[in-house]
Parts: C-alpha cells; structure tokens; sequence
C-alpha cells in the first residue's frame, strides 16, 4: 500500500495548484496573510474593520474554487505541525525556492535551530521557571519563528510545558515573516506578541497577539 504523502506535501501541492492563474509567490503570501488575519480578528478586535478590509482585498484576486483551497491550506498546516514541531512554512518557502522573489529572505533550518536552542537554554531553563514561572524571550529578526518553535521544542524535551511557562516578544522588518510567524506561534499556541517592525530604528507598524497571550491574560502577568 502507498504511504499517504505529508501534510507539508499536501501543503505545497495545494499551493501549486492554486498557482496555475497566480505565481506561487503571490499565493504562499496570500495564504500566510489570510490565515493571520482569520487568527487575529477571531481573539483581537482593535482595529479589526482594518483588517477584515485588508482579507476582502485579498479574496478578490481569485474565484470560488480557488478561495475553496486555502482552507485546505490552513489544514495541511495545522496537521504538519501537530506532525512535527518545526518552522513548516520556512520549510515550504525554501522548498518553493522562493527566496529570490522575497528580498532575498532565507530561513535557518530547523536541525541547526533546535541545536542552538539546546546549547543555548539547555541548562538555564529549569532554574529561571523555577523562579519565575516562565521564561521571556526577545527575538529581534524572527522570521518564520524557527528559532522561537525550536525554544519550544527544547522545552518540550524537558518536560516543562512552552505553551503556559515562554512568552515571546518577537520583530520582524518584513510583514510577510510577521504572518508567518503569527500563524505558526498561534497554532502551536504559543504566547507572543510579533511586532512589524525595525528592531534597529526601533519603529513600529502594528502589533499582533497571539491567541495564548490574549487567553491566557499575559499583559495581567507581565505587567500586573
């Protein structure tokens, strides 16, 4: 019997095909900003008319079977991501080798993510939970989320649950890897807030929280 194919296969071929009237990077990017979009107006509702103007704007470039698929997408994704807890969709974008089109952008790979997280943390996190209840990262260029979904990863692996006890404050210049990393981070649940912005000029376009840091109430225990 065939072995049925990767939810990330899956992910890319519904890409693909969606692809046929649109170029592939139009449609990856269409995705990740819809999918965010969906996420934050469903749990955030400060400048949700903005943004629901921002998903309708986006729909109209395709038809009804074409908007029936993306759906499909945001399944494949949460299913590749119950399957392994990785940056799905840096994997995907290098897979699609469409960093030329993006700026350039590259994203490190998950193994030499998860290695830097365990040489980094894996000796410090037990004692600051220990003391603090969870751990606060900063990432100031964050991508798909790689490095932060590794943090996870390696949280994970000891025992400690990343989902209640990390909070993540993460940048990106790019709004693309903002989506990204917002939709990733939310379906695994992870409290963050990603900021567009320039983490060197130290501007900022907007702010997006995802569903565990609204849910679980963490301005109240950042800030108290």
């Amino acid at each position: 019997m065939r072995a049925e194919a990767p939810h990330s296969e899956k992910l890319i071929n519904l890409i693909q095909e969606t692809s046929r009237r649109h170029n592939t990077w139009q449609v990856f990017q269409d995705f990740v900003a819809m999918s965010a979009i969906s996420i934050r107006n469903a749990v955030d509702f400060r400048d949700r008319e903005k943004y629901e103007e921002q998903y309708l704007d986006i729909i109209k470039r395709y038809d009804k079977t074409e908007l029936e698929a993306f759906p499909k997408m945001l399944g494949e994704l949460i299913l590749a991501l119950e399957d392994d807890m990785a940056d799905i969709l840096g994997q995907i974008f290098s897979r699609l080798e469409l960093g030329n089109k993006w700026k350039g952008q590259f994203f490190t790979p998950d193994c030499v993510c998860r290695l830097m997280a365990a040489m980094s943390y894996g000796n410090g996190l037990q004692a600051t939970i220990a003391e603090k209840g969870y751990i606060s990262v900063g990432e100031p260029a964050v991508g798909g989320g790689a490095m932060i979904i590794a943090l996870a990863h390696e949280m994970k692996r000891q025992g400690l649950n990343y989902q209640r006890q990390l909070h993540v404050t993460a940048t990106d210049i790019d709004l693309r890897a903002v989506h990204m990393s917002y939709l990733q981070l939310s379906l695994l649940h992870i409290p963050a807030v990603i900021i567009h912005g320039d983490t060197i000029r130290q501007t900022e376009h907007s702010r997006w929280h995802t569903p565990a840091h609204i849910f679980e109430e963490w301005d109240r225990k950042i800030f108290g």
